[in-house]
């Protein structure tokens, strides 16, 4: 499992300016990523694998091009603007942002500066690496919850889940704004009691605003190919609108948002 070693400050250089770390890509969103229309900062490396994952080349961090928060800056500052006008911000993914702290915390801090709103996508399975001045500068999580069963949790990224339950514990208790994101896998994570041990969970984070039910696809298949990698759930199939709408009803029936 890929743990990852973060880039730190290169002696005498100013302070979240020169700080290195790795990204795979970058790309503009909108409606997915947090609200409105997003840059979106896809950084390399992941101590997960998620058998659905639809980015297996995120990772590895020494897959990662070497890049500078300068350097991630100047691209965002080319969008700064538009992303403004279409009340929207930069959203920082991977992978793992947290695997790269001391970058993602840097970059986070630079686009609060310039004004920009700030969303971390995260696992938060390295929950523990988020320092409060990190959390501080992100105006919103979304927080992926893999499953709420801890034995499927296991068995579907390799991890534990108590990590996960940790972070948004500790991001309610800070008040900072979520999303929570539930990925629906037919016969991974539809069962009806987790699903609803999850949403009674997450109804006692008073700092969710909502859930997003992302239905199962494989539209990463062909990257596996590339790879040379076989596709864990290529013969699974990607939930029927029933099984979609049955398990957003089920959060609403907890008094959350479900989309």
């Amino acid at each position: 499992m890929d743990t990852g070693t973060d880039v730190n400050v290169p002696p005498g250089s100013v302070p979240g300016r020169d700080v290195r770390g790795r990204i795979h890509s970058w790309d503009l969103s909108t409606g997915v990523d947090g609200p409105g229309t997003r840059f979106v900062l896809f950084v390399s490396g992941c101590p997960l694998r998620c058998l659905y994952c639809a980015n297996p080349d995120t990772w590895h961090m020494r897959d990662g091009k070497d890049t500078t928060v300068d350097e991630v800056m100047a691209e965002i500052d080319k969008y700064r603007a538009f992303l403004t006008t279409a009340g929207g911000g930069v959203t920082v993914t991977g992978g793992e942002a947290l695997l790269q702290p001391a970058f993602t915390g840097a970059l986070l801090r630079r686009c609060k500066e310039a004004g920009l709103h700030t969303a971390l996508d995260t696992s938060g399975f390295l929950g523990a690496r988020a320092s409060d001045a990190l959390l501080a500068d992100t105006d919103l999580v979304l927080l992926d919850i893999k499953s709420f069963d801890v034995d499927t949790y296991r068995k579907l990224t390799g991890g534990e889940l108590a990590p996960t339950l940790s972070f948004a514990t500790r991001l309610d208790r800070l008040g900072k704004r979520m999303w929570i994101r539930y990925v629906l896998v037919p016969g991974w994570t539809d069962d009806p009691e987790a699903v609803d041990g999850l949403a009674r969970f997450v109804a006692g984070l008073g700092s969710v605003e909502r859930v997003d039910v992302l239905p199962f696809h494989k539209l990463g298949a062909g990257k596996y190919e590339a790879l040379g990698l076989p596709f864990p759930l290529r013969d699974t199939r990607s939930p029927d609108p029933a099984l979609v709408e049955r398990v957003r009803e089920q959060f609403r029936a907890h008094g959350l948002t479900a989309c």
